[in-house]
């Protein structure tokens, strides 16, 4: 039986491989792959993930062979990314507490949430995907999160990629303030594998220096007290799937991460990799 994934992508930038890797993968199975972006823009590969010459500082080497980068350019090129879903118009904004009639905003808000429910249940499972984009447009965004606790309830598979990953521990019940990641295990982006002088952002000659946020010291917060992040350094893959979780630790880990996920939902995975 076919599956629909959503596939969510930055508008300032998504790393090549962690696209095209998993989407091989749902590619092969006959998947149906849906993208969404937070505004409806057309995402676009960061320009270092498309150049095999690229150097990766913490690595010390390439981290992009000459095959990924050709699948990269021709996604990238393709119609594929058009016109894809616009988080903005599908899913709702909480009223802000000091806004005119609040609680009957509030109301609309929780009726609007319904409906999001009902777009979202033709899907199986979710994606989202890492780069330097996410820091800036999915992972603070509340619009992301409410999508996330959808297919939480669902009790469908997330799964979520390098700096990708922040937007697992910031998703929270608006009244539990809890990271739904709480007591999971989960791997993400290292400390040791850190930039200290970023990667960029699309369309832009911004340099943010090293990542605003340590993924790492986040993930490990989040986590705890009973999970756990996984690092592996030094491991040339590291994939965690703590269901309903599936978590990949950066740009190798993408193919392995697009397997799991249909692991989780053709084979019945559910703990991988801890």
């Amino acid at each position: 039986m076919s599956k629909r994934i959503l596939i969510l992508l930055s508008e300032h930038g998504y790393w090549g491989e962690e696209l095209v890797g998993p989407l091989g993968v749902f590619d092969e199975r006959g998947y149906t792959s849906v993208f969404a972006t937070p505004r409806g823009r057309r995402a676009h590969a960061l320009p270092p993930s498309m150049d095999p010459a690229y150097v990766d500082p913490p690595l010390g080497r390439s981290v992009t062979t000459p095959e990924m980068a050709e699948l990269t350019r021709k996604v990238d090129e393709s119609s594929r990314l058009d016109d894809p879903v616009d988080l903005s118009a599908l899913v709702p904004e909480r009223p802000y507490l000091s806004s005119p009639g609040f609680l009957r905003g509030l109301e609309d808000y929780h009726r609007a949430l319904d409906r999001l429910s009902a777009d979202l249940a033709g899907y199986d499972a979710l994606l989202i995907v890492g780069g330097s984009g996410p820091i800036v447009d999915l992972a603070n965004n509340e619009r992301v999160h409410a999508v996330i606790l959808d297919f939480l309830r669902a009790g469908k598979p997330i799964a979520a990629e390098c700096y990708g990953v922040a937007c697992l521990a910031f998703a929270r019940d608006w009244d539990d303030r809890a990271s739904i990641i709480r007591g999971k295990h989960v791997t993400g982006h290292c400390k040791e594998y850190d930039y200290k002088d970023g990667t960029g952002f699309l369309g832009t000659d911004f340099n943010m220096g090293p990542p605003p946020y340590p993924l790492e010291y986040i993930l490990r917060d989040a986590t705890a007290p009973d999970g756990r992040f996984h690092g592996n350094v030094g491991s040339p893959v590291s994939v965690v799937v703590d269901y309903p979780f599936v978590t990949g630790r950066s740009t190798p880990d993408s193919v392995e991460t697009g397997r799991k996920l249909v692991a989780t939902l053709e084979d019945g995975l559910r703990r991988h990799g801890w």
